[in-house]
């Protein structure tokens, strides 16, 4: 059976936007490859568009905006910390469709007045209402003690006429996550047509979204050769987040009309690499995010993808990832916070000596 194809027609029925430029590129990074004994590629996600500042969260939008038209709604909700990459893709994407976005962003950091940076000038520059939320805990915990005010704002806009479509936090219902779904088709189709069997495919998970997609993908290709390694990038409960991870993936499986189901070893996460915090940068991760830049001249961000590469990176010396491996790195953007706060870059802030 042609696996492959049978996947992407049952992603279609859901229904998409066109919001990005797919497929997105993937090219292999040669002076890393040669300096660590591996075959080691990446997969651009950080090109998908349609603005300058792309990244994961654009396939995901494709899916729910779509689902959000066909409901009539002309006003978009959506979560995160005011540095949020998915607040900003939401808000981006939401315009592109004639939909106001409305944001409610958890202060983690706070921004400094007068001196808006990076995805929170964006944010401004798009237009959105803006709510920032003093901190409570996470971002969850925050966006849990407000619900009061969301369920206010959404009756307020009613009564002027406008619906309200509702974005948790990354995108990460089953249908926004199917968008990943089809990525790790897409990734593998190019794989296959460079003669690449890869053993493993690493990413950063924070709200769980990207890597249930790539679980049910990699399930409904019946893949059993590629290890699915996801880099956790924010303190999770181990106990309860990786199973909550397969039950959204299964969900998307359910939701596309797929018989099949997730394995208990359909990926493994490693929470070794979070550091401090989520948004809170340190020195081993930013030492690879200045080497990726350094062999291969591209940047990653601090908060997601520098983790991750740094995870992978560190498994690689540590030989987890035996030499000769062909490993697939999915780069989810997010390079704007490298423009952010002095405590979200840390110490790549500094001049070289």
């Amino acid at each position: 059976m042609d696996y492959s194809s049978r996947g992407i027609e049952l992603l279609r029925k859901l229904g998409k936007v066109s919001l990005g430029f797919y497929p997105t590129p993937f090219t292999r990074l040669d002076r890393l490859s040669d300096e660590y004994g591996i075959n080691l590629w990446i997969k651009r996600e950080d090109f998908s568009g349609a603005t300058l500042f792309g990244g994961n969260k654009v396939r995901k939008l494709e899916y729910l905006l779509s689902d959000a038209k066909k409901q009539g709604c002309d006003t978009v909700f959506t979560y995160g910390a005011t540095q949020s990459n998915h607040a900003m893709e939401t808000a981006a994407a939401a315009r592109r469709c004639g939909m106001k976005p409305v944001l409610w962003l958890g202060a983690i950091v706070e921004p400094k007045a007068g001196d808006i940076r990076a995805n929170l000038l964006l944010d401004s520059i798009l237009g959105c209402e803006i709510h920032i939320l003093k901190s409570i805990g996470s971002t969850r915990e925050t966006m849990a003690a407000n619900t009061a005010l969301f369920e206010k704002r959404k009756a307020e806009l009613a009564a002027e006429g406008h619906k309200v479509y509702d974005i948790p936090i990354g995108g990460s219902t089953p249908r926004g996550a199917a968008g990943f779904a089809e990525c790790w088709i897409e990734t593998l189709g190019q794989a296959a047509t460079l003669g690449l069997k890869p053993e493993f495919f690493y990413t950063c998970t924070g709200s769980g979204g990207t890597l249930a997609g790539l679980a049910a993908g990699k399930t409904l290709m019946h893949d059993t050769r590629t290890a699915l390694r996801g880099i956790a990038v924010g303190k999770k409960d181990p106990a309860t987040y990786g199973p909550g991870i397969r039950e959204k993936a299964d969900a998307i499986l359910e939701l596309i009309g797929a018989e099949e189901r997730t394995d208990p070893d359909v990926f493994s996460i490693s929470h070794d690499y979070v550091g401090p915090g989520y948004e809170k940068p340190y020195r081993e991760a930013n030492d690879d995010i200045r080497l990726l830049a350094r062999k291969e001249g591209l940047f990653l961000d601090p908060v997601y993808s520098g983790k991750a590469f740094h995870g992978m990176m560190d498994e690689i010396r540590k030989g987890v990832v035996p030499k000769g491996s062909t490993v697939i790195y999915l780069h989810t953007g997010g390079a704007t916070a490298l423009f952010s706060e002095s405590e979200i870059i840390g110490d790549l802030g500094e001049l070289p000596a």
